[in-house]
């Protein structure tokens, strides 16, 4: 089965034009990695396939290509300079400043979940018995769904767990007959997962103290990453932070100032 280039061409300027996806020097990638999946559907012509796609109003079947076009390669404690910053900065500023003891922290492009239960569980072991006093909640967001449901599950591989100290596997997880591991209920309560697509407005009702945003806009071409990352200072307190990865260069002209690789700020007068 081959993917015609007017095929791939309609559906990598709908993918770009909605999602943000910059496919266009992927064919091949976009071919080897949906042919079974269309196979599996029923369908034997790529083209029959996408207009089914394009007919689905719900949107759910097109972020299932998303899903399978994106490597949602994610594993506890990753690019653990952010989490030194995250325990050894961010949070001993924000509990001399936050004087309602009120966080607002969004993991943006959430995958699995990884992450935002990562961040949880360094709070726990920052705060204490004094995060109870704490409003902390992390949300979590994500365009699959599929990624969604997995992540509010919090059930993982062992080898998802390797980089992990080896007490916060016994303190912040419950294994299962089959092997895999549980995040406690107690890690997974301080989490909100919510669909939420990087390509439509912030309209959150609150502004984020830190926003962590790693990995994603990999995928993004120079000005689609501008202009999240000017949605995301709009949506950032004055101070307040953006951590993307280190794979990830910071387009040039953005208003955030980067106060080390890969970690930027929010200026406290910023506007």
């Amino acid at each position: 089965m081959i993917l015609k280039d007017e095929d791939f061409l309609r559906l990598a300027k709908l993918i770009k034009a909605k999602y943000g996806l910059d496919l266009y020097e992927k064919k091949y990638l976009v071919e080897s990695r949906l042919k079974n999946y269309v196979l599996d559907c029923g369908f034997d012509d790529f083209g029959e396939y996408f207009e089914t796609v394009y007919a689905d109003r719900s949107g759910i079947e097109m972020t299932n290509i998303i899903s399978r076009l994106t490597t949602n390669y994610t594993y506890f404690m990753r690019e653990s300079e952010h989490f030194k910053h995250f325990t050894g900065q961010f949070l001993p500023a924000a509990e001399k400043v936050k004087l309602n003891r009120e966080l607002c922290i969004w993991s943006a492009g959430c995958s699995y979940g990884n992450e935002p239960y990562n961040l949880a569980m360094f709070m726990e072991e920052y705060f204490g018995i004094r995060h109870r006093q704490w409003d902390s909640r992390i949300l979590a967001t994500d365009i699959s769904f599929n990624a969604l449901r997995m992540a509010k599950r919090g059930v993982f591989p062992e080898q998802a767990l390797q980089e992990l100290p080896a007490l916060w596997k016994e303190k912040y997880f419950v294994r299962n007959s089959n092997g895999t591991y549980q995040v406690t209920d107690a890690v997974r309560n301080n989490v909100v997962f919510k669909y939420h697509n990087l390509m439509e407005p912030i309209s959150f009702k609150k502004q984020f103290d830190l926003i962590v945003c790693r990995n994603v806009m990999i995928y993004f071409d120079e000005q689609t990453k501008k202009d999240l990352i000017d949605r995301f200072y709009n949506a950032t307190v004055p101070g307040g932070y953006l951590y993307i990865g280190h794979a990830e260069n910071a387009p040039k002209g953005i208003k955030y100032e980067t106060v080390q690789p890969a970690v930027l700020r929010k200026p406290l007068k910023g506007g």
